[in-house]
């Protein structure tokens, strides 16, 4: 079996998957969710301190698999340095306890992993990344030949939910709230530009987007209504997604693939969903998504994009395995 670990941001996370037959055999994520939403977003150092308590007390449920172990993989990068560190540690002391070696995951790998679980990997691909980090096109070829070919110039598509959230008095995290509320929204009510409409580049930005929110709850002023509120919500999320939309065709204007993954957390959005299905068929092309429950961050798929690293036998030493809080696919 393989023990993989997650932390790279504020969710704790272990799993145990079973090389041969790739079942995943026990996963477990503590979210962090309650302490942060007081601060309105992730706080790294109250991350850290959770993670250091939250995977030991995971790790624990898992003793009973020690001596089935033949390899620890973990997060390594991208994301919070101090969070990643709290998994690394746990993976040194795994490897050196068990005497395993350690497979080092980009968590970017895992999310394109995530639908594959319990699947044999299927590429090549291209695969469009959305999440509170990330938003991102990326064309794999294999585990080894991935690379970024459209990213934001600013904010992710996920941190843009969170803070139009905010910006509304709502709790962290933002994306399941503003998917909530547009659903007893008008669509229609308020006439966002979608951003970079008419720039041919393939690149994402939502900072003006977010701008153009916040003008907007500031001119309703404190006479804003709860229907204004959901209209702002669904407004927001058909112009963010519709500007996600306009960006892929462009892309499939000029590259068919056959496989299009979504993965990420806002992935689980049920609009967006749809949305791009149809999108997909237009163009001929096969999306598929990871399950509901491995759209956010976890650990099973970090096991899942292991099994494959573990096959090539891309270990690090003890020494050699660090954290980075960015890291370029290409170099890997």
């Amino acid at each position: 079996m393989i023990l993989a670990i997650e932390s790279s941001c504020d969710d704790s996370a272990i799993c145990i998957t079973e090389i041969e037959t790739k079942k995943v055999i026990f996963h477990k994520r503590i979210s962090q969710e309650a302490e942060h939403s007081k601060y309105g977003g992730v706080v790294p150092e109250l991350a850290a301190r959770m993670h250091a308590d939250n995977l030991p007390e995971i790790l624990q449920e898992v003793d009973c698999y020690f001596e089935n172990i033949k390899a620890v993989a973990v997060t390594n990068a991208p994301g919070l340095t101090v969070s990643l560190m709290e998994g690394v540690m746990m993976a040194k002391a795994i490897s050196l306890a068990l005497n395993v070696p350690i497979v080092p995951i980009n968590h970017i790998k895992g999310h394109i992993y995530s639908v594959f679980i319990e699947k044999e990997s299927v590429f090549p691909l291209s695969a469009l990344v959305v999440s509170g980090g990330h938003t991102q096109v990326i064309e794999a070829k294999s585990y080894n030949n991935m690379k970024i070919v459209a990213s934001s110039m600013d904010d992710s598509i996920g941190e843009g939910f969170d803070k139009v959230a905010k910006m509304l008095g709502f709790d962290y995290p933002g994306g399941p709230i503003i998917e909530k509320m547009a659903k007893n929204g008008d669509k229609n009510r308020f006439k966002f530009t979608v951003p970079l409409k008419n720039k041919k580049e393939i690149e994402f930005s939502y900072s003006g987007l977010k701008n153009s929110i916040r003008l907007a709850i500031d001119e309703l002023g404190e006479n804003i209504s709860e229907q204004d509120k959901k209209d702002i919500a669904a407004s927001f999320q058909k112009v963010a997604f519709e500007h996600l939309f306009d960006k892929l065709r462009r892309y499939f204007d000029m590259i068919r693939p056959k496989i299009f993954a979504v993965v990420g957390g806002v992935s689980a959005n049920e609009y967006f969903r749809e949305h791009l299905v149809v999108l997909c068929l237009k163009y001929e092309i096969e999306p598929i998504f990871a399950k509901l429950e491995y759209c956010s961050d976890n650990a099973v798929m970090i096991a899942r994009a292991g099994l494959d690293a573990f096959f090539q036998e891309r270990f690090v030493g003890f020494e050699e395995l660090d954290v980075k809080s960015r890291v370029d696919l290409e170099s890997e």
